[in-house]
């Protein structure tokens, strides 16, 4: 009797360090995931958002997803912009604006999103072709072509760079809001492989 709770304690506990590894928890027989997002590399080395902790879960639907993000310890009544990257730090490859995202006045904040947030979220340019210039000087006017892409990685930046400065992190404006004219990164899932993002763990 012993011998055999060894074993299943010993198989628990394997399977406990293969999920804490994995960094992401599947729950319900892969209908939904849940991961944590940790600050980007540019806070990080800036010393700041200390305080700031995120938590995403993934519910599978029918015929899509449904994604909730919640974060605290963010600067009070600040914007975000919610992104989905192909890889978690810069050059972050294909990216694409998902949500807006607004702390409130104890810095807590949270967005829920529906769209296509598995193992099959991709984007794809099978030729190139005219691009509207939405805003000129920073828009392309035409796309390069590339085979399919998968975006696996969450991250979100600061809507205004002015809001980044006054939180302590660098004033850097990155092209990453609906006019381009954004804030550097605030949290992401670099706690993942550059690969294999946590989005990827839902079939």
């Amino acid at each position: 009797m012993k011998a055999r709770y060894a074993v299943a304690a010993a198989g628990l506990a394997t399977a406990l360090i293969g999920s804490v590894a994995l960094g992401a928890q599947a729950q319900a027989g892969d209908k939904s995931i849940t991961f944590d997002m940790v600050r980007s590399q540019a806070a990080e080395g800036a010393g700041c958002l200390p305080d700031a902790v995120a938590k995403v879960r993934v519910v599978a639907n029918s015929q899509n997803e449904t994604l909730t993000l919640k974060a605290r310890g963010l600067p009070p009544n600040t914007g975000f912009d919610l992104f989905i990257t192909q890889v978690p730090n810069a050059p972050f490859g294909v990216s694409w604006y998902q949500s807006d995202l607004q702390s409130d006045a104890n810095g807590n904040a949270s967005v829920k999103v529906i769209g296509r947030f598995n193992i099959e979220t991709f984007a794809v340019a099978p030729k190139t072709a005219p691009a509207p210039v939405t805003h000129p000087g920073k828009d392309a006017d035409s796309n390069p072509p590339f085979a399919p892409i998968h975006t696996y990685h969450v991250g979100f930046w600061f809507n205004s760079p002015d809001d980044a400065v006054n939180a302590g992190c660098p004033g850097n404006v990155t092209p990453f809001n609906g006019v381009h004219t954004a804030g550097v990164q605030a949290m992401r899932t670099r706690n993942f492989p550059a690969l294999a993002g946590p989005r990827s763990q839902l079939g």
